[in-house]
């Protein structure tokens, strides 16, 4: 039994963080100290004096924890660790953790490769972004691997260079080939420095040459690749956009951070200056129930944007100072591996620049806000019909969807959606390629996924406890699963539980004789609802959503299986045959559409696998 007066006698006299749980076990609130003895210990004096807030949390505060560390640095960055591993219920949070996409540039390997990813490791690396569109990222780098012939193999070229085998790329024009061993390391490297530039906005070479391509489709009267160059335009524009030049004296790269206030939550806008430019701007919602001191929101909004930023200006310009403004500075200059200056300007032009992003919050605020508390409180009630229809013991905050999607048991896949609080959380879908089971068996195929997903849940618990896993990914369990299907489908998952010793709510969608969903199951007992009810419609859309993902994984393995039918099992084509034939014409269906003496015509082709070839497209004719 954990007797909180004891414990607050053995509190140190030194900096460190603090957890504090509740009754679940579940950690409420992290914090950080300069003095652990004196911070954790002002929790539980008299309440008189205390904020709502903290009045609220501590009525729920069953045991705590603590953690020493060396220094305030030290803490700050502990602190803003746990909170972003764990999201406590009474700390400030970003309302959406957003990953936004970033465009990598490994020149930590040997022939670098640039490619798109949403996580930051320290790898030496270099990280551009991050970009609010993932699709104009997309575009870019397509564009790219058009211009520049870089690789994009995972091959490990520090090693064994020279013996491997060139990919299709190689031969149709796309890659160099270094893992050849025949490419000049210093040429390889002036291209990707080429990008580089490109990506510093230093370099408008990818622009004008895309320019000129969509300029001269349009001249030769090939009206759908040009449009394809104008998007593709569109999409360079979208990451070297440049709305508005800040200074002319000043050309360093600064963020600006200011906010704006609603009922109960609060916008934080953020603008990327860049060179004296504003080449980007972002907007959080941060949910303000407790009416929080604007020093805390800006303070917890700094910590826990920079922690995975991948780029640290020299300035940050914020609107009111915070309190532990050298301890931020302190870590931010570890980050960027130089000083960095964090200033709340009182008069003059950067004053000016603080107004403005105050305006631009202020009309964010406007535009969602409001909106987004409505929905919000929709959800809220939305879940709580469906707690009292099954009569749950608690909210069904998180809900996981499984679904299984198959042709006659080919290409097997399960899908794995996740809604909180009423929305889809994208980030933590997950997709599984079915492994054990070769024939049309959805009840087996539902077993592994399930089997999967917990035991790899339960293994990621363990090394969070054991503080040897950075990020969550199986680690956070349901309130409420849903299956899509009867009681079959229910019992499947329950005896997967129970065989894992987990105790979760599991219902099941049942359908009507024209495949419509008329309820749930749950319990052994049907439960009906209104086509019309909110808590009707949240469920379908939570049951299409697992359809569509796992149709769509489904779909992706088909078309790879049917790329590689199409040409490997065709009499007389091998390999050499292939490569030649999709560097001549670029894709399958040019291919398909060739007559026997356009297919004669391709290098290694002969007329009889040209007219093998021809058959085998036309044989339904």
């Amino acid at each position: 039994m954990f007797n909180i007066d004891e414990e607050l006698k053995k509190l140190p006299d030194s900096p460190g963080v603090y957890i504090m749980k509740n009754r679940n076990d579940e950690i409420i609130y992290v914090g950080k100290a300069i003095s652990l003895k004196k911070r954790v210990r002002q929790y539980f004096q008299s309440s008189n004096n205390q904020a709502p807030k903290v009045r609220a949390m501590v009525s729920h505060i069953s045991e705590f924890e603590y953690i020493m560390v060396d220094n305030e640095v030290e803490a700050l960055v502990l602190e803003s660790n746990l909170i972003k591993k764990n999201r406590p219920k009474y700390n400030i949070l970003l309302r959406d953790d957003k990953q936004y996409p970033y465009i990598k540039v490994t020149i930590n390997e040997k022939f670098p490769r640039v490619i798109k990813t949403r996580k930051i490791i320290k790898d030496k690396a270099k990280y551009f972004g991050p970009y609010p569109s993932a699709t104009a990222v997309n575009d870019t780098l397509d564009i790219l691997n058009t211009i520049y012939p870089i690789r994009t193999c995972k091959l490990n070229l520090g090693k064994n260079l020279g013996k491997f085998r060139p990919c299709l790329n190689y031969y149709i024009g796309r890659c160099q080939g270094p893992c050849l061993g025949n490419v000049d390391e210093k040429k390889y490297m002036q291209t990707i420095d080429e990008i580089i530039q490109f990506l510093n906005n230093k370099n408008d070479k990818v622009v004008h040459i895309t320019e000129e391509r969509m300029k001269n489709a349009a001249k030769q009267l090939d009206f759908e690749n040009a449009a394809k160059y104008r998007d593709q335009l569109n999409s360079l524009n979208v990451l070297k956009e440049k709305q508005k030049i800040v200074t002319a004296s000043n050309q360093i790269d600064q963020d600006i951070i200011a906010m704006a206030r609603g009922v109960e939550e609060v916008c934080v806008q953020i603008f990327f200056v860049r060179d004296g430019r504003i080449v980007g701007r972002e907007h959080f919602l941060i949910e303000d129930t407790f009416n929080e001191d604007k020093k805390d929101i800006l303070s917890s909004f700094i910590k826990q944007f920079y922690i995975g930023s991948a780029y640290i200006p020299k300035e940050l310009i914020i609107e009111e100072e915070i309190t532990d403004i050298e301890a931020i500075a302190k870590w931010l200059e570890a980050k960027r591996g130089a000083k960095v200056s964090i200033i709340a300007p009182k008069r003059g032009e950067k004053l000016a620049l603080i107004d403005m992003v105050r305006k631009n919050a202020i009309d964010m605020l406007n535009q969602y806000g409001d909106r987004y508390i409505k929905k919000q409180r929709d959800n809220m009630k939305t879940l709580e019909g469906i707690q009292d229809l099954l009569d749950l013991d608690d909210l069904p905050n998180r809900i996981e969807a499984y679904d299984i999607s198959n042709i006659s048991g080919v290409q097997s896949v399960g899908s794995m959606v996740v809604f909180e609080k009423g929305q889809a959380k994208k980030s933590d879908y997950r997709r599984f390629r079915i492994k054990s089971v070769k024939t049309p068996n959805d009840y087996a195929s539902l077993e592994e996924v399930l089997t999967r997903r917990f035991t790899r849940g339960l293994e990621e618990k363990e090394l969070l406890e054991d503080n040897k896993l950075q990020e969550k990914g199986f680690s956070s369990f349901p309130d409420l699963i849903m299956m899509d299907g009867g009681k079959g489908q229910v019992n499947i998952a329950l005896s997967v539980l129970e065989k894992l010793g987990i105790n979760i709510p599991v219902c099941g969608l049942v359908k009507d004789d024209f495949h419509k969903t008329r309820g749930i199951i749950y319990n052994n007992k049907e439960y009906h609802m209104k086509e019309d009810s909110k808590g009707f419609r949240l469920i379908y859309k939570i049951q299409e959503e697992a359809h569509r993902f796992a149709i769509s994984y489904h779909r992706s393995l088909r078309t790879k299986d049917l790329f590689k039918s199409e040409l490997d099992e065709i009499k007389g084509i091998g390999q050499k045959r292939k490569i030649s034939l999709m560097r001549h014409f670029q894709s399958i269906e040019k291919i398909k559409k060739a007559s026997v003496e356009e297919l004669t015509d391709v290098e290694s082709m002969n007329k009889r696998a040209a007219q093998e070839l021809y058959n085998q497209f036309h044989k339904n004719e």
